[in-house]
């Protein structure tokens, strides 16, 4: 494990740039004190917003300032994350460019679209390794597919494949490679004449867009494609109105990371009225229901450069934590949870959730950027030793020796 902290990222990264702490304060909108105190590690973490806004500032993702770890839990014999790379940028997939892929003999239609589905429910349980492991070869069977089968149901699998591969690259610290993922799913999107599957890829690239720190374009992709697909409320189906409402959830979330909380809860009552009228969908390898509407009130209340964790508790209380359908929502949630209560002066109710988390969800939680940073502000808090903590900080790979 490497010995680098936050603060000596920070610093090499403001020498590189030529940038002083004065300039780097005024540019991420934190207390040179604070950057100060970071670089001769006084402090050895600092809350989650200003760390977005230092690296923002620096110009580098915050998986990189944190040192977010990129690869999965297990090593697989077939595939992996650098095959799932490679399958999404797969050169002969470009136009032009030969591929040696005609000479595979494909799997049935039929059969392929079960294992689309299969992975899916591999996704929202968290199962990252055992996913990574089976979606390069999904993806390139699928490409295989998509040309001895060229039907639009086919097609919408295809995309939904994409997505996974997304959604997982973005999970795993690699939004590079999630884009481009994006780019295949509203291409093959395209080839299935559904709209809504082009809604939903828009959501998956507004998620992207975030994650890259690319908060205004994440915003506005969203919107617009809301706008665009906004369905006749009479006569809205409950698909139309699910992906109508995932569109606006996206579009919320960087809207409260750029402190625009008033714009972020009206888009977010948007919403849940049409989660209500609804009721809980699954499609589009999503889900949508007015449980993950309020679920998403708890972390817009803690985005931006102010915080609001007592407004996230109070939300928290119209959440019921057995509606939540997808297991890896179910941990977000509870981690945004943890945050909150945390900075309103509840460690031991904070450590006890993330513990929960953390048995509930062993792999997925050391992919999360925001779990990691709770314990960092944690254990630099803490006024006496305590195991338990220093114990799930070695786990997430944050370092106890403070």
């Amino acid at each position: 494990m490497s010995n680098t902290t936050i603060g000596d990222r920070i610093r090499a990264l403001r020498e590189f740039r030529d940038v002083t702490q004065d300039e780097l304060s005024r540019r991420a909108g934190v207390s040179v004190d604070t950057i100060r105190k970071l670089e001769q590690n006084v402090r050895e973490s600092a809350r989650i917003n200003t760390l977005r806004g230092l690296a923002r500032a620096l110009d580098v993702q915050l998986e990189r300032l944190v040192g977010q770890p990129t690869v999965t839990q297990h090593l697989t014999e077939d595939g992996g994350l650098l095959a799932l790379r490679d399958a999404i940028q797969d050169p002969g997939a470009l136009p032009g460019v030969p591929s040696d892929e005609a000479l595979e003999e494909p799997p049935g239609a039929d059969e392929w679209i079960a294992d689309v589905r299969a992975a899916t429910g591999l996704y929202w349980t968290g199962s990252y390794s055992e996913l990574s492991a089976i979606l390069p070869g999904l993806l390139r069977d699928g490409r295989a597919v998509t040309r001895t089968h060229s039907t639009e149901p086919v097609w919408r699998q295809m995309a939904l494949a994409y997505q996974l591969a997304a959604s997982l690259s973005t999970q795993s610290g690699h939004p590079d490679w999630a884009y481009t993922a994006v780019e295949q799913q509203l291409a093959a999107a395209a080839h299935a004449s559904d709209p809504l599957l082009e809604g939903m890829g828009v959501s998956t690239l507004s998620w992207v867009l975030l994650r890259q720190g690319r908060w205004e374009q994440a915003q506005g992709v969203a919107e617009r494609k809301a706008d665009a697909l906004e369905p006749a409320r009479r006569h809205a189906t409950a698909e139309q109105l699910a992906v109508y409402g995932n569109l606006l959830i996206a579009a919320a979330t960087p809207a409260a990371r750029n402190d625009n909380h008033d714009q972020a809860m009206e888009l977010l009552t948007l919403a849940e009225s049409a989660a209500v009228q609804s009721g809980p969908v699954s499609a589009y390898g999503s889900a949508f229901s007015v449980t993950d509407v309020r679920t998403q009130k708890v972390n817009v209340s803690l985005a931006g450069t102010d915080g609001r964790p007592g407004a996230a508790l109070v939300a928290s209380e119209q959440v019921d934590l057995t509606e939540i359908s997808r297991p890896i929502h179910s941990a977000s949630y509870r981690i945004d949870v943890a945050q909150a209560r945390y900075q309103t002066g509840d460690s031991s109710g904070a450590l006890d959730l993330l513990l929960e988390v953390e048995r509930d969800q062993p792999e997925w939680i050391r992919l999360q950027t925001l779990a990691a940073a709770t314990v960092r502000e944690m254990l630099e808090a803490e006024r006496r030793r305590n195991s338990t903590l220093r114990g799930l900080a070695s786990r997430l790979g944050v370092d106890p020796a403070l």
